[in-house]
């Protein structure tokens, strides 16, 4: 009973000095100001366009979060209040 169990826990630190340095290099997730503010979106969709969403994500390397953001903001961009 007094051997410490090997399985990490959820806010474990790494067991060595290396993993704790390597595990702060890792870059972070966006760079954007607009990042740290976010929203949940909830939308209902078709089983099968979720699958098809979820294959175009894959098959562009990103997450399928990442993808809709970036057809969002590309569809609706930034207003700067200038008439068309």
């Amino acid at each position: 009973m007094s051997e410490r169990s090997t399985k990490r826990g959820f806010a474990s630190r790494p067991g060595d000095a290396e993993s704790w340095i390597k595990a702060s290099d890792a870059p972070p997730r966006r760079v954007d100001n607009g990042a740290a503010f976010t929203a949940r979106l909830t939308i209902d969709i078709t089983p099968a366009l979720r699958g098809r969403i979820k294959v175009a994500a894959f098959q562009r390397g990103v997450t399928v979060a990442d993808m809709l953001r970036e057809l969002l903001a590309r569809e609706f961009p930034i207003d700067t209040g200038e008439p068309s």
